[in-house]
């Protein structure tokens, strides 16, 4: 896996995330309740601090869980919430260890369908179905791993030129297009749940 990225919109952790499978998923994993250059840059940032060139499932499962979120915790810090997704980093790695010898890229290696491979992601600790579907969409769209069915297992993250996640981030242009997808999703959300509120509140005429 080198291939080029723009996701953190940083050179170093892009490349970082283009060549590193535990990388890419690492990011992914962070990737909520902050901007996603911030969720993407994250695995730089934590390699850097290790000292490391890339991040090694073995090696960050076995740290010692309180010494892992302080190197999270330091300023800058890696996330929003530092402690509470050092330890998910560490579960995700322990399980890479557990189940694939530690290699992320034996997630998808000899899956045949999409189907199979989005079921391997949904089991990731982290990872709910709508991270796994776009984790493999990024993964078709971007990374060169296609099983068969990929596109509809990965569901509307799929389809091309959708600009809906991460998957379709090729560059600012993308970036804008994603962001602007997002907020009108937001806007949805939240006049359907005002619709709801004062269907069931509002006062009678």
């Amino acid at each position: 896996m080198d291939v080029s990225l723009h996701l953190a919109q940083d050179p170093d952790a892009d490349a970082l995330l283009g060549r590193s499978p535990l990388a890419a998923l690492t990011g992914m994993l962070l990737d909520q309740q902050v901007p996603m250059e911030w969720a993407f840059k994250g695995p730089r940032t934590i390699a850097d601090r290790l000292g490391a060139d890339d991040l090694d499932a073995h090696e960050i499962a076995a740290r010692d869980p309180e010494e892992f979120a302080a190197l999270l915790s330091a300023k800058p810090a890696v996330h929003r919430y530092p402690g509470s997704m050092a330890k998910r980093i560490q579960q995700l790695c322990q399980y890479l260890v557990d189940h694939y010898d530690g290699d992320p890229e034996a997630l998808w290696r000899d899956a045949d369908t999409g189907a199979e491979l989005l079921r391997r992601l949904e089991a990731l600790p982290g990872f709910g179905r709508q991270k796994a579907q776009i984790f493999l969409a990024l993964l078709g769209k971007q990374l060169g791993v296609r099983p068969t069915g990929w596109r509809e297992a990965a569901g509307a993250y799929g389809e091309t030129e959708a600009y809906r996640s991460v998957a379709d981030i090729t560059g600012p242009e993308s970036l804008a297009l994603v962001r602007a997808h997002k907020q009108e999703m937001k806007a949805a959300a939240k006049a359907a749940k005002a619709a709801k509120t004062t269907g069931t509140t509002g006062k009678r005429p």
